[in-house]
């Protein structure tokens, strides 16, 4: 049985997403990071680097959202969520790392500066040049999809997935206003029926429970 240590809204609903195109049964194992518990020496066992998600499946012990999604996509190929040609995967690649360094990147800047550190550690500064950038590479990725479906190709992806939540996390932080093509992509990911739930309806779920 697949593990996944994580909890929505964090990276870990990437992996959920896959998990769920896929059909694979999986144990969700929660980590409360309000509780330190990404601190506690069982977590750590798993990921030294004390982050979410974390995905065990048999022997092997797997960190980082992207990668995890590479694997699930390479393990069951039957999916056809890794692109066939060379060409088609090197531009998966490509668009995969654009996402977590360019986008989501100055998105975590915001987040860290905002409500992760203390106020003592807050660079107002930094949130506004984040900010720009992250508007910056919007518009790229915009320009990217104008005429285009999906993000490689002519059928969905791991990058496709990974994609959608990136710009679901660009649009809780209202940067998606000046892109029209990727608030349409993203509203048509978000209707798959195997779709999590959006950040905003996970710390929704979040505050309600509590």
């Amino acid at each position: 049985m697949l593990k996944l240590y994580g909890t929505p809204p964090t990276r870990a609903l990437r992996v959920v997403w896959l998990l769920n195109e896929l059909g694979l049964e999986h144990e969700l194992h929660p980590v409360d990071l309000m509780q330190d518990e990404h601190h506690q020496q069982n977590f750590l066992s798993l990921n030294p680097a004390a982050k979410v998600p974390v995905l065990v499946d048999g022997d092997l012990v797997l960190t980082e959202s992207a990668a995890i999604q590479l694997y699930l996509a390479e393990k069951y190929p039957q999916a056809g969520f890794i692109p066939e040609t060379l060409e088609d995967r090197a531009q998966m690649y490509r668009w995969m790392f654009f996402l977590v360094t360019e986008v989501e990147q100055p998105l975590w800047r915001i987040a860290r500066h905002t409500f992760v550190y203390p106020d003592e550690k807050r660079i107002p500064q930094d949130v506004e040049l984040a900010r720009q950038e992250c508007l910056e590479m919007i518009e790229v990725l915009e320009r990217h999809m104008s005429e285009r479906e999906f993000m490689v190709g002519d059928r969905l992806s791991v990058a496709d997935f990974n994609a959608a939540y990136t710009l679901d996390w660009a649009n809780t932080e209202e940067m998606l206003a000046g892109a029209p093509r990727l608030r349409d992509y993203l509203k048509a990911m978000y209707a798959r029926p195997t779709a999590p739930p959006t950040i905003a309806e996970a710390f929704a779920a979040m505050e309600s429970s509590g």
